[in-house]
């Protein structure tokens, strides 16, 4: 059975670890050659285009800062050049800083707004000029997150970022409608990856894990499945629209502490 991907180049951005590398292993399983975008983490980037070669599959890799739209024209043209097209991108490239907005650093707010939304626009434009030039649609999909709905507090530039990509998703899949080509976001809940430890020790994470509705973060394993469901042309029917991955985290799991159900 041809797999669903064959023939297809996918770009993913934050590609080397976390939700970005567990999507590119699996879109690379499915059979697309990948194109890998990094900023940090050069060695883990290695080891995910090595494992996405063991399995017959083209990996290219691209240390680019994304929030420099010089950087995306060179990260598709060069995708392009080597590999042909654009059939598929995913938007997991992300930064943010933490502190109260009356005190924070502007530089890393700038930052976390440059990378995190800024560098998402750059991409997405840039994806779907190709696939707009190439005549045969496409897809995308856009991590976003919860922060987009939910005020988390210390976080306001993150919060006004990925509240920004929603309309950003939603604008672009309006105006694609006659390209054929679908864009569409997912939020993922908490999930164990290495940003998070930049927030986090250990032990507060596992802490704070057993008090989600679960009982444990998610796996970046778990949001690349959705990822990829969303991107499958099999999905052509789904356009536009957000994907919760949460563990109910948007449900009012709050309200039943005092019951003993979690």
């Amino acid at each position: 059975m041809r797999p669903p991907f064959a023939g297809k180049v996918a770009v993913v951005t934050g590609a080397s670890s976390g939700i970005g590398r567990a999507t590119a292993l699996m879109l690379a399983q499915a059979g697309a050659d990948v194109a890998l975008n990094y900023f940090s983490l050069p060695d883990a980037a290695e080891e995910t285009a090595q494992a996405i070669r063991s399995l017959g599959r083209t990996a290219l890799l691209f240390p680019l800062d994304i929030s420099d739209p010089t950087n995306v024209e060179t990260l598709f043209r060069q995708t392009v050049d080597q590999l042909g097209r654009v059939d598929h991108f995913v938007s997991s490239a992300v930064y943010s800083d933490r502190e109260p907005f009356l005190t924070a650093n502007l530089d890393g707010f700038r930052k976390t707004i440059d990378v995190s939304l800024w560098g998402a626009f750059y991409c997405l434009r840039a994806a779907c000029q190709q696939m707009v030039k190439q005549g045969e649609g496409g897809s995308v999909v856009i991590v976003s997150s919860p922060h987009a709905q939910i005020a988390f507090p210390n976080a306001m530039a993150y919060n006004m970022a990925k509240a920004a990509l929603d309309q950003m998703m939603r604008t672009a899949a309006t105006e694609l409608l006659g390209q054929h080509i679908r864009v569409n976001t997912v939020y993922p809940g908490w999930t164990d990856t290495p940003g998070e430890r930049k927030f986090f020790s250990e032990e507060t994470l596992q802490q704070a894990a057993k008090s989600l509705p679960p009982g444990r973060l998610a796996t970046a394993e778990e949001i690349a499945r959705a990822i990829v469901f969303l991107l499958d042309p099999a999905s052509e029917y789904i356009n536009g629209t957000i994907l919760h991955i949460d563990g109910g985290l948007a449900l009012p799991w709050w309200s039943k502490r005092d019951t003993g159900s979690f």
